[in-house]
């Protein structure tokens, strides 16, 4: 029993954004997997690579769809039946042990906003606040997060969330998808609408919000995968100072990516 559980691995549970894949952040998956923690990415049928595919005339439509509150609510449901499956007894992943106790749910864009909700994010619908919570998932990496579109009060929404938060976003982060426009100042008020104390928000200089997928262009090479770089490691220091493993890995991280750094807040700029 002590042998098992200690040979147990966390697990990165990813969501990927607007149009993407589970294939598109094997950069994190790769370096999460290589150093010790489980990564499973999930597709969200709906939501992914299939909304470019069809009539040209008709993507704004599809973009619509994909991104409408049954969809939304839909993504959560996926990320719950993903854990579901991976922890039930008899695992279709042979070998592997899963540590319940450090599950991390991580995404990126659209994917941020469904993390978000699995954390304790609820929208309120005719006077009554609806909740899609998961409390097997004790921390969170949330990638350039858009707002919560058409909510008036995003610390009413945000302010169940309860466990510790990574916020990673770039001075460029644009989103520009019809009917959906947000810049990075949506990015920081996420972050400042979260009211645990236990969160950590970095701002890179320069890098566009597509730089954080696979795609190598966004940025320039250089910045590009300095970026990369830098999240993947910044993503594995907040999992190892979250569950206790190293109390000072975010304070490194700082000192070795300082330079790339715009902005930062919470456990980082206190070790700063």
């Amino acid at each position: 029993m002590g042998d098992a559980a200690a040979s147990a691995v966390p697990l990165m549970l990813f969501s990927h954004g607007m149009g993407g894949s589970r294939a598109n952040y094997g950069y994190l998956g790769r370096h999460w997997a290589s150093n010790g923690v489980a990564s499973l990415h999930v597709q969200h049928v709906g939501s992914d690579y299939s909304v470019w595919s069809g009539n040209p005339l008709t993507l704004v439509s599809r973009l619509q769809a994909a991104a409408n509150e049954l969809e939304a609510v839909n993504r959560v449901h996926d990320l719950r039946f993903a854990l579901d499956r991976l922890l039930a007894p008899g695992s279709p992943v042979s070998g592997l042990s899963i540590d319940e106790n450090r599950v991390v749910a991580a995404g990126h864009s659209y994917g941020a906003n469904t993390v978000l909700l699995a954390i304790g994010a609820r929208v309120q619908r005719n006077g009554q606040w609806r909740a899609f919570n998961d409390g097997r998932i004790r921390a969170a990496v949330v990638i350039s997060a858009p707002p919560f579109y058409g909510e008036p009060d995003l610390a009413a929404i945000l302010s169940p969330v309860s466990v510790p938060t990574l916020h990673v976003t770039t001075t460029e982060d644009v989103i520009w998808i019809p009917g959906r426009h947000s810049g990075v100042e949506d990015r920081v008020a996420v972050y400042d609408a979260v009211a645990d104390h236990r969160k950590t928000l970095v701002m890179y200089q320069g890098g566009s919000h597509s730089i954080f997928t696979d795609r190598a262009g966004p940025g320039g090479p250089h910045l590009n995968q300095q970026i990369k770089a830098a999240t993947r490691e910044l993503s594995l220091a907040f999992v190892n100072q979250t569950f206790g493993k190293d109390s000072l890995a975010l304070q490194r991280w700082d000192s070795s990516w300082h330079a790339l750094v715009a902005r930062s807040a919470g456990d980082i700029a206190a070790g700063g």
